[in-house]
């Protein structure tokens, strides 16, 4: 009858033992994992968001993960602040919490639909109460949502068990069935009644986020009817046909580079082999907090084979780049292990402008693509050659049309009205003369 909540810093790994996860008994859930876009990587911050708040002379209390950033934090933020709503994070998603559990409707489902459209950006959420599992998602769909259903066992009383996920793989996982997407602009309610589906802001432009399909969902997940390994295979493919040269060797930066470098091999008939071997129990680098720890963790990651690489014209295949730093290191790695020449060929356009809808991908100005041509950053790079996958090229490897989907970090347009006007990551924990406010108090329920 009571909300649990059990939440830390780190890895899955590092935060749960089997012995926590035994003690999380009940007959709903909801889980989160994802690091700060709004809000510093602090304690305060990780999610899920609990609130209990006294509406109709009675409590309601709520559990919410937010997947997704809204440009439009600080307004709502001022707003609940005058009418006396207090917050222990710097995070927007305590912002929706804040809204839904403040909200005078009886029900739970009218104050979502009735706070939805006041929401700017990217949301795809699941929220818990004593008794549902709410999920929903902002009209555009920047971000993906999916619902899932495990079967019945057998027994002639159970129902039919749903599941929303970001990511249709975690179905995968528990046995589960992808049934579809959560529709942009709807509220999906489980319950002991099942699913009931209630369209709230429905008919907005599309605009999922193309680099979802490049590298951050995982390449099991299906996307719009794709398979992402295989459409990551047909970028590579393309690639190929946009950008071929003289080689010995095709290479990919493991893991992301992986599918994409297997399409460009098969489209240019030259062997592939693993140049690095990669260390699986070191964290992602591209989510390690600072420049220091990603140079140590990427010495620590990748190990090169002199014995496959040396004397070697090499083709080397990643997705993306975006501070540059990473693939510089990679490329003088390759060079000290005695590849004769290193072109890079990259599975994205070039990344040029920040992401305000829930990839945390730096200023235009750390971004190594700004204010660069591409044989400019080759030479800071000091790669023989660099090729980005085109833009149409992206599209074709994902049959999909650009008019549904989001590709700002490449070309600086955005889908939302006044996207550049967004609050900055620590947008909430400036005072009013821009000076840092000092930390919250921790507060561990």
């Amino acid at each position: 009858g009571h909300i649990v909540t059990r939440r830390e810093l780190g890895l899955v790994s590092q935060v749960f033992s089997e012995n926590d996860l035994r003690t999380l008994a009940g007959e709903l859930a909801i889980g989160h994992v994802r690091y700060s876009t709004t809000g510093s990587n602090a304690w305060e911050n990780s999610q899920p968001v609990q609130r209990s708040e006294g509406t109709h002379g009675s409590t309601r209390e709520l559990a919410l993960a937010h997947n997704g950033n809204l440009i439009n934090a600080v307004e709502l933020h001022e707003e609940l602040l005058s009418r006396g709503v207090t917050f222990s994070s710097t995070s927007d998603s305590e912002i929706v919490a804040a809204l839904i559990a403040t909200h005078p409707a009886e029900s739970i489902e009218d104050a979502i639909a009735d706070i939805l459209p006041r929401l700017r950006g990217a949301f795809s959420i699941v929220l818990m109460t004593r008794d549902r599992v709410i999920a929903f998602r902002d009209p555009h769909g920047l971000r993906p949502l999916a619902l899932g259903a495990l079967p019945p066992t057998g027994d002639s009383d159970e129902q039919t068990r749903w599941a929303v996920a970001s990511e249709s793989c975690a179905f995968d996982i528990i046995g589960a069935r992808f049934e579809r997407d959560v529709v942009p602009g709807e509220i999906v309610t489980l319950d002991e009644r099942g699913l009931t589906s209630r369209p709230v802001q429905t008919g907005a432009r599309r605009a999922l986020c193309v680099f979802e399909y490049i590298y951050f969902a995982r390449p099991d997940s299906r996307m719009n009817g794709h398979v992402l390994q295989v459409a990551r295979g047909r970028m590579g493919e393309i690639l190929w046909r946009e950008s071929p040269v003289d080689a010995d060797l095709v290479i990919a930066v493991p893991d992301s580079g992986n599918a994409a470098a297997r399409g460009l091999a098969r489209a240019a008939g030259l062997p592939q082999d693993d140049g690095f071997v990669k260390n699986r129990y070191v964290a992602r680098t591209f989510i390690a907090p600072g420049q220091e720890l990603r140079k140590h963790g990427l010495r620590l990651k990748f190990n090169p084979l002199p014995e496959v690489i040396a004397g070697k014209r090499l083709v080397v295949v990643d997705d993306s780049i975006v501070r540059g730093n990473t693939t510089r290191q990679i490329v003088q790695m390759l060079r000290d292990a005695g590849a004769a020449e290193v072109h890079m060929r990259i599975s994205a356009p070039p990344i040029k402008h920040p992401c305000h809808y829930g990839i945390d991908m730096s200023t235009r100005e750390e971004m190594i693509a700004h204010g660069r041509t591409t044989e400019e950053v080759a030479a800071e790079l000091g790669c023989d050659s660099l090729h980005y996958l085109s833009l149409g090229g992206v599209y074709e490897a994902i049959a999909a049309d650009r008019s549904t989907h989001c590709d700002a970090c490449f070309t600086g347009f955005y889908p939302l009205d006044r996207t550049d006007e967004a609050n900055g990551k620590y947008a909430l924990e400036e005072g009013q003369d821009g000076e840092a406010v000092p930390p919250l108090p921790l507060v561990r329920a």
